[in-house]
């Protein structure tokens, strides 16, 4: 960068020293050229200093202040050349009003406010003596931008500690306005914030990573972050840093992803997937490293095994796999029980390796393997952070799921790296007894997760299997949270995620699976409209021609008394809520036309008003459904039945 500011800086003292040469050759306006003169010499004396210290300028402002005074020079250059004039004619006819020589003076004098100012900002922290800056002539028309360049100036030059309230101060200005977040990524303020990140002190961290969270406002500004290396400097963080500024870190991973979705593969490419994970499952799961590499485990140690074994003996990967499913079944058993035949393999394994590289000194080596694997096979370690306070380990836990949300939305190949972790064992127990904020984060990110799995048929084959363990332990907790909406008031920023979790989730449940549709029919009565709308959304999944199951979950819906209350939404709903609700209400006339419930319910006599609202019928897919659905119960329903006289 000194190779370029030394370029920017050769014209303009090139074009100093020709003012001050021709200045000196005026023969009119002489007492004013030679004013000219006088401050184009100190000028050109702090463009020298400048070029001396071109490795110390910061270059935005550079190049800024630069091009304002090498404008300034080229006209005092042609000013003083009329002054030059031969001969009498032109010296006659050569007419220069003396307000330009004044006008002229107050552009240099501002140029030398503009270069000095430079200097001063460029310059380290002990160099200043906490001297006030000010602001140079340059920031007349837009103040804030030289305080942006101070502040980045500061991150460059700064001790750490004055980098830290310089990140500070780019917090408060991004998060003020947008466009003052946009000058920080233009004025090069990314690549000192992620440095800030990477070495600075704990406090200046949090600072530099939150700053870098509010910059990251749209794709273009992320993108730009991305480039500059914010995913490699996050991944070590992750993997290393202080609890505090991890958190600060995976939120500021949520923001980045949600404002530019492209950027979920790169970070899953740095390990922040799994890296996020570990934070999630740190003191959720009892022993949870048992379950820190249970799809690699197997196959690793199926070579293992199979090259040191006999054939019969392979037949404990049958046990791993085994006890691992029990295991995760009571994930918060009796955390003094035995150690688990799962364990108890690994451990073996890890000590059969461990002896074949270095068999005389086998009890140290197996002990760093059993250190590696608590640490999730991730490489690092969480001695100290049990140490942390609640607070802290809570606001962890709660970013690790919203950066997880972020991460996981539409994303099929992130989903199935989370859910083939202990990802969703993890959700489930932070659903039950987690703090508000971490309830809500890990809701959003199931919901997203299942969203996904809703449209991947392998996805939702492979992680939410009617007999998965870490499946039923979420739909356990999302039935709960639902179930208990009706029973008190609940929170509907956790109820409206869980709620459409179930909806995605329902090609996967069994016939016979059908506690979940009395408590989402429940919802549709005397709620308010969002959730209404929901509950009808989610159990349409259940009872649309897509799911096979349909006849079976249409007598369900039904049996729980679905009928009248569809009834009611589609007559007497707001608007928002009698769509969904009379889309549902011809799904189940379709697949049960012949219900005595439905009969009683009049439901034929809903659908022929409804066919004639203008407010239902204007979308064409709910017109067709709505014609099917009458034509059904035509078949099996009497006029009498349907109320007309």
């Amino acid at each position: 960068m000194a190779d370029l500011v030394k370029q920017i800086l050769a014209k303009p003292i090139q074009l100093a020293d020709q003012v001050t040469k021709t200045a000196d050759e005026a023969s009119s306006f002489k007492q004013e050229c030679a004013d000219i003169k006088s401050k184009t010499e100190k000028l050109a004396a702090l463009l020298r200093q400048a070029a001396r210290a071109s490795n110390e300028l910061y270059e935005r402002p550079t190049r800024r202040i630069i091009d304002d005074t090498e404008q300034v020079l080229e006209k005092a250059l042609a000013l003083v050349l009329k002054c030059r004039a031969h001969g009498v004619v032109k010296r006659v006819f050569t007419l220069i009003p003396s307000a330009a020589f004044r006008k002229m003076q107050s552009h240099l004098d501002n140029s030398i406010g503009d270069v000095s100012w430079l200097l001063r900002v460029s310059a380290s922290a002990d160099d200043r003596a906490d001297e006030y800056l000010g602001l140079p002539p340059i920031a007349a028309n837009e103040p804030i931008l030289c305080l942006i360049w101070e502040q980045i100036a500061i991150l460059f030059t700064g001790s750490l500690d004055d980098a830290s309230d310089a990140a500070a101060s780019l917090v408060s200005l991004a998060r003020d306005n947008d466009r003052y977040g946009k000058l920080i990524i233009e004025e090069g303020g990314v690549g000192p914030l992620l440095k800030l990140l990477k070495e600075g002190k704990p406090e200046g961290q949090e600072n530099a990573a939150r700053a870098i969270g509010l910059l990251g406002r749209d794709e273009e500004s992320v993108e730009q972050m991305i480039v500059a290396g914010a995913c490699q400097v996050f991944a070590k963080i992750l993997k290393e840093g202080p609890m505090k500024v991890q958190a600060v870190v995976a939120w500021a991973v949520s923001e980045l992803a949600s404002h530019y979705p492209k950027s979920q593969d790169l970070f899953a490419q740095n390990n922040v997937i799994r890296l996020l994970v570990s934070h999630l499952a740190f003191e959720t799961v009892q022993e949870h490293s048992k379950y820190a590499i249970v799809s690699k485990a197997t196959s690793i140690h199926a070579v293992v095994l199979a090259s040191n074994k006999p054939a019969n003996e392979n037949l404990n990967l049958k046990v791993l796999e085994d006890d691992e499913t029990r295991k995760i079944t009571n994930p918060l058993g009796n955390g003094n029980k035995k150690a688990s035949n799962f364990q108890n393999v690994i451990e073996t394994t890890m000590a059969m390796r461990a002896q074949t590289k270095n068999p005389t000194n086998g009890v140290n080596v197996n002990h760093q393997h059993q250190h590696s694997l608590s640490a999730g096979g991730l490489g690092f370690s969480h001695k100290g952070r049990e140490f942390e306070d609640p607070a802290t380990k809570a606001y962890m836990k709660a970013m690790s799921a919203r950066a997880l949300w972020h991460l996981a939305k539409g994303n099929s190949s992130i989903c199935r790296s989370i859910t083939e972790s202990r990802a969703l064992l993890c959700f489930a127990v932070l659903l039950e007894k987690g703090p508000e904020d971490v309830q809500y984060n890990s809701a959003m990110a199931v919901m997203e997760i299942t969203a996904v799995a809703e449209k991947d048929p392998d996805l939702r084959r492979s992680a939410f299997k009617p007999n998965s363990p870490a499946c039923k332990a979420v739909v356990d907790q999302l039935l709960r949270i639902i179930e208990k909406a009706d029973s008190e008031k609940a929170d509907s920023d956790l109820l409206m995620p869980c709620i459409i979790s179930v909806g995605n989730l329902a090609r996967t449940f069994r016939a016979t699976e059908t506690r979940m549709i009395s408590p989402l029919v429940k919802l549709l009565d005397e709620r308010e409209a969002e959730v209404s709308k929901e509950a009808a959304i989610a159990l349409t999944k259940f009872a649309s021609s897509d799911n096979y199951l349909r006849l079976d979950h249409s007598k369900a819906i039904i049996g729980a008394g679905g009928a009248k209350h569809l009834v009611q939404l589609v007559y007497f709903g707001e608007q928002l809520v009698q769509s969904s609700a009379l889309v549902l209400l011809c799904n189940i006339a379709m697949h049960v036309p012949d219900s005595e419930d439905l009969a009683q319910a009049e439901v034929l006599t809903v659908l022929e008003w409804a066919s004639k609202q203008a407010n239902l019928c204007h979308d064409e897919m709910v017109e067709t459904l709505l014609h099917e659905a009458k034509s059904r119960l035509e078949l099996y329903q009497s006029r009498g039945s349907r109320g007309f006289h």
